[in-house]
């Protein structure tokens, strides 16, 4: 290896990525301790399928490590490209799991090709940003940037998987961070408050607030600039109302009932503890019952007695909660955004786009599994199906994590070498 990069390298997010990665393996043990895996060999076990992505991961690790930093933009397009075949292959040689074909297995080893397009993404994302021709605050840039995510988020929407096409929502931050305007956030912010109240309510109900609330927004605006014109509220009012009633038909007519129990429940409209909820009141069931300090490793009567569904993959946070408590919960979330923000810190110490860009992306990433799992599995976010980076049982997203974190320190430690 390069001693360049040894020395440059920021051995800081490496001590944390290495801390996350042995909570998570030793968790992952737990979790699966005593499950119908002791008759099997440790490679076909989950901490054994792991413990291979672990070694693949860290190989590739080394390998990012001493590429060329500057090979990234031109091989940024043909990595989307890869990754959209990828995706479009599942229709046709796929895997189907719980309802979603979102697999290719190859025997014993299935791969998410979801979690590679967010590598693929972040590299063209990053490339066409960094184009001197690129004005993000022009409407055709824009365009084009929703356009190359929107082909990845319409393929896995289809699978169908919409717990990691929602993920790519994280992608808005960075570009937030390179001159985005903070319209769309309104606008978003507004459309999932809108989306929310509408399956929330009665449709009468909606619209009056709808009214309600435009008359508030008219004369509030009107408090600030008497010359406020009330035609853009008009037009506002009528998207609003449209944008309601296809909520109304979409939730009903392209969800599965299995998803609009999830978030009914989330919502509070439904309660149902032996169904669509169980999943979740296990979880804090466990969690609740770690107290201060936990249970101890491999103690946990909840974990151990199969209660809590999917224990090693959407739900391992319960695990660390009844095993390790809310200190030992409260020191993985610490480590947890320890990691985040220093690479956020890295990411600003960037000159050149791409790699700000690239630096930002994986913080978000990082975030918005981190935020929507925990939530999860607190009852405070809708059951999705996102894993925990680093934690949660996945080869795929192990990988991609792993890439996405080693391809980060090689771009900081060039940038000091430079």
């Amino acid at each position: 290896m390069n001693r360049n990069i040894l020395l440059s390298i920021d051995w800081v997010t490496v001590l944390l990525y290495f801390s996350i990665i042995s909570f998570g393996m030793l968790n992952l043990y737990s979790a699966t301790y005593g499950e119908n895996f002791q008759n099997i060999s440790f490679f076909l076990s989950p901490i054994g399928k792991q413990f291979i992505f672990l070694l693949i991961s860290l190989a590739s690790g080394i390998f990012l490590l001493v590429i060329d930093p500057k090979t990234l933009e031109p091989f940024s397009n043909f990595a989307y490209f890869i990754s959209i075949v990828l995706l479009i292959g599942l229709f046709l040689f796929g895997k189907t799991v719980n309802l979603s074909t979102s697999w290719y297995s190859i025997g014993p080893i299935s791969l998410q090709p979801s979690e590679f397009a967010k590598i693929g993404t972040i590299l063209v994302l990053g490339n066409y940003l960094s184009k001197i021709q690129t004005d993000i605050k022009k409407i055709s840039s824009q365009l084009k940037i929703i356009a190359l995510l929107a082909i990845p988020v319409f393929l896995i929407s289809f699978q169908p998987d919409l717990g990691s096409a929602i993920i790519f929502i994280a992608f808005f931050f960075p570009l937030f961070r390179e001159g985005l305007s903070y319209i769309y956030l309104i606008v978003f912010v507004s459309a999932t408050l809108l989306f929310l109240i509408t399956i929330s309510f009665e449709t009468i109900i909606t619209i009056t607030i709808i009214f309600l609330l435009s008359i508030i927004i008219y004369f509030f605006l009107r408090y600030i600039n008497s010359k406020i014109k009330i035609w853009p509220l008009i037009i506002f009012t009528i998207v609003s109302i449209g944008f309601s009633f296809m909520v109304d038909y979409g939730y009903y007519e392209l969800f599965e009932q299995r998803h609009r129990d999830r978030i009914e429940i989330f919502l509070g409209k439904k309660i149902d503890y032996k169904g669509a909820g169980y999943n979740i009141n296990q979880s804090k069931i466990a969690i609740g019952s770690g107290g201060l300090t936990g249970k101890g490793f491999l103690e946990g009567s909840q974990t151990k007695g199969n209660f809590v569904p999917q224990q090693h993959t959407d739900y391992i946070f319960s695990t660390i909660g009844e095993e390790w408590g809310f200190i030992g919960s409260s020191i993985l979330i610490t480590i947890y955004l320890a990691l985040i923000i220093k690479i956020i810190v890295s990411a600003e110490k960037q000159t050149r786009k791409f790699r700000r860009f690239f630096s930002y992306s994986v913080a978000s990433l990082l975030f918005v599994h981190f935020l929507i799992n925990i939530g999860m599995s607190l009852g405070i976010s809708p059951t999705i199906g996102i894993p925990l980076p680093f934690i949660s049982y996945g080869g795929s997203c192990l990988l991609v994590f792993s890439i996405l974190i080693f391809i980060h320190l090689n771009l900081d430690a060039n940038r000091l070498n430079e």
